[in-house]
């Protein structure tokens, strides 16, 4: 009978034998052997360290890493985090019709750039600007790949090689630590600061304006509020200084909002609408926040602005592909045609309470340990409305190991993404869709009892 254990690296296995191994039956020849080799190292580490081995431990890892290997890492999560547009986890759903397209239009060839009508090129931009200028009721549109993109293009285009005037107040840094002086500084364009943190007057920019000044730069401060003792000028005298003083008025708006956000209970924003009738000559807002479709920058306004920005270098070097087209432009048609509540991000922020506290009592009652339900606030994210949240009602499963628990909801298929806070793992639904409240039941029932 062969000896169980494993004493010397001389006693390890050949990859190619190891290779195959019943447990490896379902891989690829690639993954086989890739999951072999990093087996066959982990056992020559562990021999050398002077631990023996069972014969049995080589085909288990190499199974783990073959499950590992041929497991997408990006691929489909349950996202019950309280946040619905979550950075991390992708932030906007698509819409079934966005979804839809994207795959139609990955599977075959498409009209991107050809003009059925002359049988000649086309403009990919055609597939969307119409529909921007419709909803914002902007003269011209352009999309690239996102809005700080937008934000360099514009800067580019309309004040590359002069100085654009910023408020103090208004430097914010988006996600990545990259921040809006740095944006800035990369577009070619001077900066000019104005202000203080908390108050900026218009004399302020009036004062800023030189010579070699070609724009004012508006930015929303979308990842955080200021409150109490504060001040900006309506945009409205900012437009009227620009237009005396004959400078570009570039606002970087964030979520791309399109509607009254109040309507959601949530704090009014200003939308891409009224700031290009207020005067904006560039409007830039994000797809994928509060639009509810793909990442992508928006840019929409004049004319002359837009033309001038889709003629930069830069545009072609920020240039959407075909599948944000797909996706952008079948959720734009949404938006056309009312129905909003097919868009996943606004279905979920306007979904009932007592809708989501079915939801939240059917979860902690597939917990095998205890479990309580809540009322909690599902957070907007995404950098779209700072501090802003919507009621919600949350299942929050008590363990003494919280943070076990919660990884171990995330190795599971699909994952599972909660929250931990006061010591209790929070799961809220109002993000999910009813088959995956069904799986996370399905997990749940399923948890070791060392995590309970």
């Amino acid at each position: 009978m062969p000896d169980p254990m494993l004493d010397h690296p001389r006693d390890l296995p050949q990859v190619s034998a190891l290779a195959q191994d019943p447990c490896l039956a379902a891989y690829s020849a690639r993954v086989r052997t890739e999951a072999a080799r990093c087996a066959i190292a982990r056992g020559r580490d562990a021999l050398l360290s002077g631990n023996p081995l069972s014969r049995d431990a080589l085909p288990q890892w190499a199974a783990a890493e073959a499950r590992r290997l041929a497991t997408p890492s990006l691929r489909p999560a349950i996202n019950m985090s309280g946040v619905v547009l979550h950075t991390g986890l992708g932030r906007a759903r698509l819409a079934t019709e966005a979804a839809t397209a994207v795959a139609e239009v990955a599977a075959n060839h498409s009209t991107l750039e050809f003009d059925l009508k002359a049988g000649g090129r086309g403009d990919r931009q055609a597939h969307v600007r119409e529909s921007l200028c419709r909803l914002t009721d902007a003269e011209d549109a352009l999309v690239v790949n996102n809005a700080a993109a937008g934000v360099v293009l514009a800067l580019a285009a309309l004040a590359g090689g002069k100085d654009v005037v910023l408020s103090r107040g208004e430097m914010v840094e988006i996600g990545g630590s990259f921040r809006m002086p740095d944006i800035v500084g990369e577009s070619g364009a001077g900066l000019s600061e104005v202000g203080c943190t908390n108050k900026t007057r218009l004399s302020d920019y009036a004062c800023a304006i030189t010579p070699n000044t070609a724009a004012i730069l508006l930015c929303h401060p979308s990842n955080f509020h200021l409150a109490g003792f504060v001040e900006k000028p309506p945009i409205e005298k900012v437009a009227e200084l620009c237009r005396e003083r004959g400078l570009w008025l570039v606002d970087d708006l964030g979520s791309g909002c399109l509607f009254d956000a109040a309507e959601l209970g949530i704090r009014r924003q200003p939308t891409m609408g009224q700031r290009v009738a207020s005067g904006a000559h560039v409007v830039i807002g994000s797809g994928d926040k509060l639009l509810g479709g793909p990442q992508a920058g928006l840019m929409v306004g004049s004319k002359e602005a837009i033309e001038t920005c889709r003629n930069h270098p830069l545009a072609r070097a920020f240039r959407v592909d075909k599948l944000t087209l797909a996706a952008l432009s079948a959720t734009l048609r949404l938006w056309l045609d009312g129905r909003r509540e097919a868009i996943p991000t606004l279905r979920y922020l306007a979904r009932p309470l007592p809708e989501v506290r079915r939801m939240a009592t059917k979860i902690a009652k597939a917990y095998r340990g205890a479990a309580v339900v809540e009322r909690g606030e599902t957070e907007v994210g995404g950098g779209s409305s700072p501090g802003e949240g919507v009621p919600t009602f949350r299942a929050g499963l008590t363990t003494a190991r919280a943070d076990a628990l919660a990884a171990w909801l995330r190795q599971r298929t699909p994952p599972v993404v909660g929250r931990i806070e006061r010591g209790t793992f929070w799961l809220d639904p109002r993000t999910a869709e009813p088959d995956e409240v069904r799986a996370v039941c399905r997990i749940l029932s399923e948890v070791p009892n060392e995590y309970l």
